[in-house]
């Protein structure tokens, strides 16, 4: 594809990025894929000026006329699927297996979804209340309803973990709800969210109402937060960059939806289906290298499976091809970047030195170009060690040994994150009970699935608010009462 493709889209026109270009290094050999704009911090205010400007029209559509066109857009990134996957898997380095059906194919559906949102009912109607008379007004019966209606100009900036489901689940609810966007992809793969933005405007949004913008610089990103015109942030990412964003975000007043880190607790009962707990928590190893939030990634094994456990996750790990993503038989690809890489690296020798057991793993893969990172494990660690308490995102996985379910639920809740955690026990009431305890936005029982209807975000340092299902529709709308007299 030529660079033109690869442009900043601004008030429904492409336009050239005031700062040039840069490269896009494929993490599976460290091929340029593409050029990719990079904004100037005028350009960001360019575009969420042009969001604002589009405000009104946009929000007074019909909700017929805007679930129509999601639709549209579902149905181009459809058509296209198999050239965005291309260009998704060169910028991510995500395998084949993963790509397709969890990138291109989760952005049909949540399109899909939010074009049926657009039509899910706004308003709630109240029944009336019997007031008493005060010095303000005359008691009486006075009726109500409450409206949900658009925030404003929202801007979108996405992780890199995953450049199709992630934008997706922000500007397909967002402008179901009535709301204009400014988009901000990550610097890492921003490839795949230009394409999203050429499929939106295949299917006829009207100028102004999406908005693309990008670059390296960190200045970009602070001005989609800062700018006037922008009434509320939708991120997705660290933690640290989070709290930058809403020290900003609160002192204006500006609304936020963040998804930040996590480090998901999996918690293996004595009487567990060990089989399908060791697969499901296995899956860390695999799924995006561990570049995954929801990614399971430190283990409280009861004491009598421990060894069990363990020995099962070893074997798991080493059973594990770690190559080229583009190979049919390659479950592990590489991390993100050079940079990610020894972020992870740099955490195994913590594990190392801090008195932890390495399993598996621990050494670069001896592959000669590309950022790859081989499964890796520990074992006899406990809640103190680096490994456990903070976010690694790669494929690391730490085993600890619990005697108690009161123990177990201590140590799992001992974290400053509270996205998702897990409980393996085949008695559903004790799963049930563990569960309710966790302090995290989601507790999977038996398994590691997502429900997609239901809320998604974190407790503590792991988030500010709920996304996906009708919870998506509610995340991007003010609510407005209306009171009468009867």
């Amino acid at each position: 594809m030529s660079d033109e493709n690869y442009r900043l889209y601004i008030g429904g026109e492409w336009v050239e990025p005031a700062n040039g270009y840069y490269d896009v290094i494929n993490p599976a050999d460290e091929s340029i894929v593409g050029q990719a704009p990079e904004a100037s911090k005028q350009q960001v205010y360019d575009a969420a000026a042009a969001a604002k400007a589009a405000l009104p029209a946009w929000s007074k559509t019909t909700p017929e006329e805007r679930a129509e066109l999601l639709h549209r857009v579902a149905d181009v990134i459809a058509k296209h699927g198999d050239d965005y996957a291309a260009i998704a898997q060169a910028e991510t380095g995500a395998t084949s297996a993963t790509v397709g059906s969890l990138q291109i194919n989760i952005a049909v559906q949540r399109f899909r979804r939010y074009a049926k949102g657009a039509l899910e009912q706004t308003h709630i109607p109240l029944p009336p209340t019997v007031s008493e008379s005060t010095p303000l007004a005359k008691g009486g019966l006075t009726g109500a309803v409450v409206y949900r209606q658009p925030v404003g100009v929202v801007t979108c900036i996405t992780s890199y973990n995953n450049p199709w489901a992630n934008p997706s689940g922000k500007i397909a609810p967002a402008l179901a709800m009535g709301n204009t966007l400014v988009v901000k992809p990550a610097p890492q793969d921003p490839l795949s969210v230009i394409l999203m933005t050429q499929a939106l405007e295949e299917a006829g949004i009207p100028g102004g109402v999406v908005n693309l913008i990008g670059g390296t610089a960190v200045e970009i990103g602070e001005a989609s937060v800062d700018s006037p015109d922008v009434d509320m942030v939708s991120f997705t990412g660290s933690t640290q960059v989070g709290r930058a964003i809403g020290a900003v975000a609160g002192g204006q007043m500006k609304r936020v939806l963040m998804e930040l880190g996590g480090k998901g607790a999996a918690i293996v009962m004595d009487d567990a289906d060990l089989a399908a707990a060791i697969g499901a928590i296995g899956t860390t190893f695999s799924f995006y290298s561990g570049q995954i939030c929801t990614a399971p990634t430190r283990v409280y094994a009861h004491s009598s499976v421990y060894d069990q456990v363990v020995g099962g996750l070893t074997q798991y790990a080493a059973a594990l091809k770690v190559g080229d993503p583009t190979a049919p038989d390659t479950v592990v690809g590489p991390v993100i970047s050079a940079a990610q890489r020894d972020r992870v690296e740099a955490f195994v020798q913590k594990g190392k030195d801090e008195g932890a057991t390495l399993l598996a793993g621990g050494e670069r893969p001896d592959i000669d170009k590309g950022f790859y990172v081989a499964p890796t494990l520990f074992a006899d660690c406990t809640n103190e060690m680096s490994i456990v308490r903070e976010e690694i995102f790669g494929p690391v996985v730490s085993v600890i040994k619990f005697e108690t379910e009161e123990e177990a639920v201590a140590m799992a809740n001992d974290s400053d994150y509270g996205l998702i955690n897990y409980v393996w026990s085949k008695d559903a009431a004790k799963a049930y009970r563990v569960g309710r305890q966790l302090q995290a936005g989601t507790v999977d029982l038996n398994t590691v699935a997502q429900q997609m209807e239901a809320p998604f975000g974190g407790f503590k340092q792991s988030g500010v608010g709920r996304d996906r299902g009708s919870f998506g529709l509610y995340a991007y709308s003010e609510m407005q009462a209306l009171v009468w007299p009867h």
